[in-house]
């Protein structure tokens, strides 16, 4: 078994996966909205939580980037 095999889930043939710009443009709409759901709900609270990231150090903020890039990837390896 190549080494590589692990890490590739096994697909039927008759399901195919496909991505189009179409795909991509509705994923990036998505983040929009989900991202200005907690300004527009709640301003006073966004201020508030932004300037406490504003108070963490690089390293913090480096492992909340790659807890969100490690989630985002699962997600998207579990998905497709």
């Amino acid at each position: 078994m190549p080494c590589g095999a692990i890490l590739h889930r096994h697909r039927p043939e008759n399901k195919k996966v496909g991505l189009t710009i179409e795909t991509l443009w509705l994923a990036l709409a998505l983040v929009l909205v989900i991202e200005g759901l907690f300004p527009f709900l709640s301003p006073t609270g966004w201020r508030r939580l932004f300037q406490q990231v504003l108070l963490l150090n690089d390293g913090q903020l480096r492992f909340f980037g790659m807890c969100s890039l490690s989630a985002g990837a699962l997600l998207i390896w579990l998905l497709l």
